[in-house]
Order: structure tokens, then C-alpha cells, then sequence
């Protein structure tokens, strides 16, 4: 994509962002934007990263390892695409956060691994708030014993809760989903559950951001409308 074509993308994207938070009686500074590069050119995201961006989501571990040399060492990277245990040593000691945690043996083998870089590692659990079939996640109702059981591995820390929502035509309806992730995670964060901590709420993309942020989110995962559509043919 041209590069004025980027900056008017991550432009446009930064207004909504403003907007919803004002909409909801927020401040910007309450919502990071991770922009999601996933297919992209090392060059595109060099045209993000120079607008101020830090924050990089990748779904795929070969794809994150493949640029994480090709662009500045001060980007944040977030793994936020379904996570194999056999993967995981590639990205624990690289990632500022895995959004993706949705068993305890995922959980338990990033523990293993970030042992062995003598470091904790940040995650959210995913919550497949619409029980979707097709979709990873663990089901809201086992959501806080989950937390409990990963909660007593050393290496591993819970940061808060990550969903992705259905793919709907009108945004509007997936508010009462992103407001059950936005209830549980409240209801969690009054358990005081050691090593655990609520205070990230990663929801909403490129079709649903604004709504997500009225409901809480802390970090919206947006794509398409800042780099255009995904090429999967590469």
C-alpha cells in the first residue's frame, strides 16, 4: 500500500479511537492500539512505526520471528493468534504479551520456557464469549477457575482477559458480548486471585473497535483499516 495511503489509514483509525473514548466518558490514554500486521511488509509496518505506532500484533509465531529482525528493537510485539504449545519457545522471550491463553498445559508450557530465560511472561486468557465452534477460547463460565490454575505457575502472570468477537455485519451487535468480557473481568479482579490482575481488556477490530471501547476495552486489535485487506496468497 502507498505509504500516504498508511498514514491516512492509521490517521482515520486514531480519530474513531479518540471519538469512542469520548463517547464513552474516557481518556485516550486508557486504550492502546496494537496494529495488527499480520500478511503485511516489513515496509508497511516501517510506515506505521514511524507515525509513533509501538504497539504490533502478529497471529502467526513464523511470521512474528521473521520480522522482529528486520524492524526496530523498541516495538512491542503481541502474539495474538491461537498458540501451539510446540511454538511457544520461539516467541516467549520476545513478546511484550500472548493474548492467546486458553488451556492450562498452554499456560504451563510457557511457564516451562520462561524459566528457562529466568523471566515472566505476561498473558490475557481468551474467552470465546459466544461460544463459537469455531473459534479457540475457553467458555465464560470456566473462565475464573482457569485463572486460578495458571495462577500458581511462577513464571506466568495474568494480565486480564482477550476476545474475539463474532463476525457481524453491524458492530452494535457484539456490545453485550464485549460488556460480559468487560463484567467477568470485574467480577475476577474482586476474587484478589494472586498473580492475577484485570487490568487489561483486549477487544475489538477493525468492524467493531468503537463499540469495544465503549465497553471497556484497553487494547483494540486493528488490521484491515489501518494496513487495507489481508493478502493470503503470500
Amino acid at each position: 500500500m502507498r505509504k500516504d495511503d498508511l498514514m491516512n489509514n492509521l490517521a482515520s483509525v486514531e480519530e474513531r479511537v479518540a471519538a469512542a473514548c469520548k463517547r464513552a466518558g474516557r481518556d485516550r490514554s486508557e486504550v492502546t492500539l496494537i496494529a495488527v500486521s499480520k500478511t503485511k511488509p516489513v515496509e508497511d509496518l516501517q510506515v506505521i512505526y514511524d507515525q509513533g505506532v509501538r504497539e504490533f500484533g502478529e497471529n502467526k509465531v513464523q511470521e512474528l520471528t521473521g520480522k522482529i529482525p528486520e524492524l526496530p528493537q523498541d516495538i512491542n510485539w503481541h502474539l495474538i493468534g491461537h498458540l501451539q504449545r510446540n511454538k511457544v519457545k520461539y516467541i516467549v522471550d520476545k513478546v511484550k504479551l500472548i493474548h492467546s491463553v486458553d488451556s492450562y498445559r498452554l499456560a504451563e508450557e510457557i511457564n516451562i520456557q520462561a524459566k528457562k530465560h529466568n523471566i515472566t511472561v505476561p498473558i490475557l486468557i481468551e474467552v470465546n464469549a459466544a461460544n463459537e465452534a469455531t473459534k479457540f477460547g475457553v467458555k465464560l463460565e470456566e473462565t475464573k477457575q482457569l485463572c486460578e490454575e495458571i495462577s500458581h505457575l511462577e513464571n506466568v502472570r495474568i494480565k486480564g482477559l482477550m476476545t474475539i468477537a463474532p463476525n457481524v455485519v453491524v458492530p452494535e451487535e457484539n456490545r453485550a458480548i464485549f460488556h460480559k468480557i468487560k463484567v467477568l473481568s470485574v467480577d475476577i479482579a474482586e476474587e484478589n486471585i494472586d498473580n492475577v490482575d484485570m487490568r487489561i481488556i483486549s477487544m475489538g477490530m477493525t468492524n467493531d473497535f468503537e463499540v469495544a471501547i465503549e465497553e471497556g476495552a484497553t487494547h483494540v486489535r486493528v488490521g484491515t483499516a489501518i494496513f487495507g485487506e489481508r493478502n493470503y496468497n503470500i
